[in-house]
């Protein structure tokens, strides 16, 4: 009787911790559709939901275009990334799951960042590209080169990284992200162009380089590549 009660607890116990790790991402749906409704005053964690009895076939609909390529040779890391979530396509509140292209110029990056809410499953278009993620604890590299038609995942909350290695060509993928509202930080701009500014004091100790060095870099234009 004592092993019956012991085991319906640990499978309560490992229950309630499979629930807590299924909150953890977008919550489940709980009705068909709840297309945003971007302009509502109310503020939930997400968007309120647009009146059902006006939504439309276009609510669920997105003309992006993701099959043009753009041109990513002026920008500064050479890549664009093409975001459609939440914000430009109402009708994925609620549904988690986001989308994104990205075009690079030849030797072109998309610099280490990180998605917060979601898990990112990327497919190669065109192209050959260097890319990988490192773990928190230890802080190791899984980093790999992919070509066209290949699949890569980068797990939820990773940094992570992709490069054209092509020096003539462009290159492309497709990214689905398992939020609508996946979020990036992109790890060089946030720590040296957040406004206001991190203490040069903490930069310098925290890279071990002189004050100077990081005032330079906080000096720096860092340009958003996500659209």
């Amino acid at each position: 009787m004592a092993s019956s009660s012991a085991s319906l607890f640990l499978l309560a116990a490992l229950l309630a911790l499979a629930s807590r790790q299924a909150i953890a991402f977008d919550p489940s749906p709980l009705q068909d559709f709840c297309v945003a409704d971007l302009n509502s005053p109310v503020r939930v964690n997400g968007f309120a939901c647009k009146d059902p009895m006006a939504v439309t076939p276009d609510d669920f609909f997105n003309a992006a275009r993701l099959d043009q390529p753009r041109d990513a040779r002026n920008t500064k890391v050479g890549s664009i990334v093409t975001n459609i979530n939440v914000t430009q396509f109402p009708g994925l509140n609620t549904l988690g799951i986001s989308y994104a292209r990205i075009d690079y110029a030849p030797m072109g990056v998309n610099p280490p960042h990180i998605h917060p809410r979601a898990t990112e499953l990327l497919t190669v278009l065109e192209g050959t590209l260097y890319l990988g993620f490192v773990t928190s604890n230890p802080n190791k590299l899984f980093s790999k080169v992919v070509k066209k038609g290949d699949v890569f995942v980068f797990p939820k909350a990773m940094i992570h990284f992709q490069m054209n290695l092509d020096h003539e060509k462009p290159a492309a993928a497709l990214s689905s992200l398992s939020s609508q509202n996946p979020g990036v930080i992109t790890i060089a701009s946030a720590v040296f162009g957040s406004k206001p500014p991190i203490s040069d004091d903490v930069l310098a100790k925290a890279f071990q380089v002189e004050k100077k060095l990081i005032d330079w870099l906080q000096s720096q234009f860092w340009e958003n590549n996500h659209y």
